[in-house]
Protein backbone atom coordinates (compact mmCIF):
# COMPACT_ATOMS: atom_id res chain seq x y z
CA UNK A 1 0.00 0.00 0.00
CA UNK A 2 1.46 3.51 -0.50
CA UNK A 3 0.45 5.96 2.18
CA UNK A 4 1.11 9.86 2.57
CA UNK A 5 0.20 12.08 5.53
CA UNK A 6 -1.18 15.67 4.81
CA UNK A 7 -3.67 18.63 5.23
CA UNK A 8 -6.87 19.19 3.67
CA UNK A 9 -7.27 22.63 2.36
CA UNK A 10 -10.29 24.87 3.02
CA UNK A 11 -13.97 23.72 0.37
CA UNK A 12 -13.86 27.67 -0.79
CA UNK A 13 -10.20 27.65 -1.82
CA UNK A 14 -10.62 24.06 -3.65
CA UNK A 15 -13.77 25.80 -5.51
CA UNK A 16 -11.54 28.87 -6.36
CA UNK A 17 -8.72 26.62 -7.79
CA UNK A 18 -11.33 24.08 -9.65
CA UNK A 19 -12.41 27.02 -11.55
CA UNK A 20 -8.77 28.11 -12.30
CA UNK A 21 -7.91 24.59 -13.32
CA UNK A 22 -10.44 24.26 -15.67
CA UNK A 23 -8.89 27.38 -17.67
CA UNK A 24 -5.68 26.55 -17.21
CA UNK A 25 -5.85 23.17 -18.88
CA UNK A 26 -7.48 24.84 -21.98
CA UNK A 27 -4.49 26.83 -22.06
CA UNK A 28 -1.93 24.74 -21.45
CA UNK A 29 -1.96 21.46 -22.99
CA UNK A 30 2.01 20.24 -21.90
CA UNK A 31 1.03 19.65 -17.96
CA UNK A 32 -1.17 17.04 -16.58
CA UNK A 33 -3.13 18.68 -14.04
CA UNK A 34 -4.74 17.47 -10.68
CA UNK A 35 -7.88 16.87 -10.09
CA UNK A 36 -9.00 19.69 -7.44
CA UNK A 37 -10.99 17.07 -4.88
CA UNK A 38 -7.30 15.51 -4.58
CA UNK A 39 -5.31 18.85 -3.71
CA UNK A 40 -4.04 18.73 -0.32
CA UNK A 41 -0.78 19.79 1.74
CA UNK A 42 1.53 16.95 1.79
CA UNK A 43 3.43 16.40 5.51
CA UNK A 44 5.03 13.62 4.56
CA UNK A 45 4.97 10.94 1.89
CA UNK A 46 5.68 7.47 3.45
CA UNK A 47 5.48 5.44 -0.13
CA UNK A 48 5.24 1.88 -0.57
CA UNK A 49 4.40 0.05 2.86
CA UNK A 50 3.85 -3.92 3.27
CA UNK A 51 -0.09 -3.76 4.81
CA UNK A 52 0.99 -5.18 7.82
CA UNK A 53 2.50 -2.14 8.85
CA UNK A 54 -0.39 0.02 9.01
CA UNK A 55 -0.81 -0.22 12.48
CA UNK A 56 2.01 0.83 14.02
CA UNK A 57 1.97 3.70 11.37
CA UNK A 58 -1.30 4.56 12.86
CA UNK A 59 -0.18 4.47 16.47
CA UNK A 60 2.85 6.18 15.59
CA UNK A 61 0.74 9.45 13.63
CA UNK A 62 -1.51 9.16 16.93
CA UNK A 63 1.37 10.93 19.27
CA UNK A 64 1.86 13.67 16.74
CA UNK A 65 1.50 16.79 19.15
CA UNK A 66 1.75 20.26 18.50
CA UNK A 67 1.01 23.33 21.13
CA UNK A 68 -1.95 24.99 19.38
CA UNK A 69 -4.14 25.06 15.88
CA UNK A 70 -2.07 27.42 13.58
CA UNK A 71 -3.29 29.59 9.82
CA UNK A 72 -2.02 28.70 6.78
CA UNK A 73 -2.61 31.16 3.50
CA UNK A 74 -2.61 29.91 -0.04
CA UNK A 75 -1.01 32.70 -2.13
CA UNK A 76 1.09 32.87 -5.36
CA UNK A 77 1.72 30.61 -7.45
CA UNK A 78 5.42 29.02 -8.56
CA UNK A 79 7.05 26.24 -10.31
CA UNK A 80 9.50 23.41 -9.31
CA UNK A 81 12.72 23.16 -9.83
CA UNK A 82 12.14 27.11 -11.61
CA UNK A 83 9.78 28.96 -13.82
CA UNK A 84 12.04 28.49 -16.79
CA UNK A 85 12.45 24.29 -16.60
CA UNK A 86 9.33 23.80 -14.53
CA UNK A 87 8.65 19.90 -13.45
CA UNK A 88 5.40 21.46 -11.23
CA UNK A 89 2.96 23.80 -11.22
CA UNK A 90 2.18 25.03 -7.77
CA UNK A 91 0.33 27.78 -5.21
CA UNK A 92 2.47 28.23 -2.56
CA UNK A 93 2.08 28.57 1.13
CA UNK A 94 1.99 30.85 3.70
CA UNK A 95 1.92 29.77 7.58
CA UNK A 96 3.66 30.60 11.21
CA UNK A 97 6.61 27.99 11.86
CA UNK A 98 4.03 25.91 13.16
CA UNK A 99 3.37 23.96 10.28
CA UNK A 100 6.81 23.09 9.69
CA UNK A 101 7.14 21.83 13.51
CA UNK A 102 4.46 19.82 12.65
CA UNK A 103 5.88 18.56 9.23
CA UNK A 104 8.80 17.55 11.50
CA UNK A 105 7.02 15.99 14.34
CA UNK A 106 5.57 13.41 11.94
CA UNK A 107 9.13 12.45 10.71
CA UNK A 108 10.29 11.93 13.67
CA UNK A 109 7.69 10.07 15.29
CA UNK A 110 7.83 7.66 11.58
CA UNK A 111 11.18 7.61 12.03
CA UNK A 112 11.79 4.86 14.28
CA UNK A 113 9.53 2.63 12.36
CA UNK A 114 12.06 2.82 9.58
CA UNK A 115 10.35 5.52 7.31
CA UNK A 116 13.20 7.62 5.96
CA UNK A 117 13.52 11.08 7.00
CA UNK A 118 13.18 13.61 3.78
CA UNK A 119 16.37 15.13 3.09
CA UNK A 120 14.67 17.84 1.25
CA UNK A 121 14.26 20.77 3.35
CA UNK A 122 10.17 20.92 3.84
CA UNK A 123 9.07 23.49 1.31
CA UNK A 124 4.69 23.39 1.60
CA UNK A 125 3.05 23.88 -1.84
CA UNK A 126 -0.24 22.40 -3.35
CA UNK A 127 0.42 20.82 -6.31
CA UNK A 128 -1.78 21.87 -9.52
CA UNK A 129 0.46 20.26 -12.51
CA UNK A 130 2.87 18.43 -13.49
CA UNK A 131 4.60 19.29 -16.81
CA UNK A 132 4.97 16.64 -19.66
CA UNK A 133 5.86 19.26 -22.14
CA UNK A 134 6.19 22.95 -22.45
CA UNK A 135 3.05 23.15 -25.36
CA UNK A 136 1.20 26.19 -24.10
CA UNK A 137 3.93 27.54 -20.74
CA UNK A 138 3.52 30.89 -22.29
CA UNK A 139 0.19 31.10 -22.16
CA UNK A 140 -0.58 30.14 -18.61
CA UNK A 141 2.36 32.52 -17.53
CA UNK A 142 -0.13 35.36 -19.86
CA UNK A 143 -3.09 33.61 -17.72
CA UNK A 144 -1.22 34.22 -14.85
CA UNK A 145 -0.10 37.67 -15.09
CA UNK A 146 -3.58 38.45 -16.17
CA UNK A 147 -5.49 37.55 -13.06
CA UNK A 148 -6.47 40.39 -10.59
CA UNK A 149 -5.44 38.37 -7.64
CA UNK A 150 -3.13 35.20 -6.31
CA UNK A 151 -4.87 35.02 -3.05
CA UNK A 152 -6.68 31.36 -2.39
CA UNK A 153 -7.60 32.52 1.06
CA UNK A 154 -6.59 29.93 4.21
CA UNK A 155 -7.95 28.83 7.37
CA UNK A 156 -7.13 27.11 11.01
CA UNK A 157 -5.53 23.69 10.65
CA UNK A 158 -6.08 21.56 13.75
CA UNK A 159 -6.26 17.82 12.42
CA UNK A 160 -4.32 15.73 9.53
CA UNK A 161 -4.83 12.94 7.82
CA UNK A 162 -3.26 9.50 6.63
CA UNK A 163 -4.13 8.59 2.95
CA UNK A 164 -3.65 5.33 1.06
CA UNK A 165 -2.91 6.75 -2.84
CA UNK A 166 -3.78 4.60 -5.53
CA UNK A 167 -2.27 5.04 -8.86
CA UNK A 168 -4.65 4.49 -11.93
CA UNK A 169 -4.49 5.36 -15.26
CA UNK A 170 -6.57 8.48 -15.04
CA UNK A 171 -4.48 9.51 -11.91
CA UNK A 172 -4.05 9.00 -8.21
CA UNK A 173 -7.24 8.37 -6.11
CA UNK A 174 -6.94 8.85 -2.27
CA UNK A 175 -8.68 7.00 0.20
CA UNK A 176 -8.73 8.71 3.81
CA UNK A 177 -7.86 6.13 6.37
CA UNK A 178 -7.27 8.12 9.41
CA UNK A 179 -7.24 11.39 11.07
CA UNK A 180 -5.68 13.23 14.11
CA UNK A 181 -6.56 16.41 15.87
CA UNK A 182 -2.77 17.07 17.05
CA UNK A 183 -3.66 20.37 18.82
CA UNK A 184 -3.23 20.04 22.23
Amino acid sequence: MRLFVALNIPEETRSTLRLLLDDFARICRGARWVRPEGIHITLKFIGHVDNSSLPEIQKALSRVRHDKPFHVAFRHFGFFPNEKHPRVFFVGIEADKGLATLAANIENQLAPLGIAKEERTFQPHLTLARFKTTEGLSELRKKIASLPTQDFGGGEVSEFHLYQSMLKSGGAVYTKLSTYHFAN
